[in-house]
């Protein structure tokens, strides 16, 4: 299990988390692509400090939404979701290239994740597109999920297109037992508290979670993901990758 977190999402004079003192803990950095976050010279700052701390590299696309930082749903054609995220990928990718380095996922923000797992039409045209643009990489795109009990769904569509699927769970979000989270504009939706994130963590680290009614769901998990705006970021992935470390050791 890898710990991740969305990183490189300052730009000009707005400055969002701590990604100096969070990159040193984390595996895997979805680093912002310039529609809900970052700039240029955010993101290539970021790939420098993933490859200086040996994070594995992942774009994280959104519907082009600065002013709401990428969380407002907003419609789309599917040929244009298709063109939003190639676009924002290969702006990465080239910034990537710039210090040789290589992308490895995608795994989309906000507006854009959750509807990617509430409309199976807009899973299938993501997962089409990476399948697209991996026919001629050397190192193809995995895309990064919300894990849930219908995982098999998902796999299946995805292996339509040879796409890599990476299920992921979140330490400080709450779930509701439908699979997903709770949105955001709920007040118990982000978990705040390091003990509160610490138990839901060692839950994940069992493969299930508790929800917010009660329920418990039994979860696939790959990768973790923590988010660095929170108060207590730099102490919370501390406590997450030592987790992640006993239980490799235990295991």
């Amino acid at each position: 299990m890898k710990l991740n977190c969305d990183m490189g999402e300052s730009f000009g004079a707005w400055k969002m988390g701590n990604d100096s003192d969070v990159m040193p803990w984390i595996s895997m950095a979805n680093i912002a692509c310039g529609f809900h976050a970052s700039d240029p010279d955010t993101m290539a700052e970021t790939i420098r400090l993933a490859n200086q701390h040996a994070v594995m590299l992942g774009a994280h696309p959104s519907y082009d939404d600065k002013l709401g930082f990428g969380r407002r749903h907003i419609s789309h054609s599917l040929t244009a979701i298709a063109h939003l995220i190639t676009y924002q990928i290969g702006a990465l990718e080239s910034l990537c290239q710039l210090q040789s380095s290589t992308l490895h996922y995608v795994k989309p923000h906000g507006a854009l994740y959750h509807d990617m797992m509430v409309d199976e039409q807009i899973f299938t045209v993501i997962v089409k597109t990476l399948g697209i643009l991996n026919r001629d990489r050397s190192q193809s795109l995995a895309l990064m999920v919300l894990s849930r009990n219908d995982n098999h769904r998902y796999q299946s569509i995805a292996a339509d297109y040879n796409v890599t699927l990476i299920f992921e769970a979140f330490a400080d979000r709450a779930y509701l037992s439908s699979g997903m989270l709770m949105p955001r504009d709920q007040p118990s939706a982000v978990l705040k508290t390091v003990t509160a994130v610490q138990h839901q963590m060692q839950q994940l680290l069992q493969g299930k979670v508790k929800t917010y009614e009660g329920d418990w769901l039994t979860l696939q998990v790959d990768s973790v993901c923590v988010h660095g705006d929170n108060p207590q970021a730099i102490e919370l992935v501390k406590i997450l990758s030592e987790l992640i470390t006993v239980t490799k050791s235990l295991s």
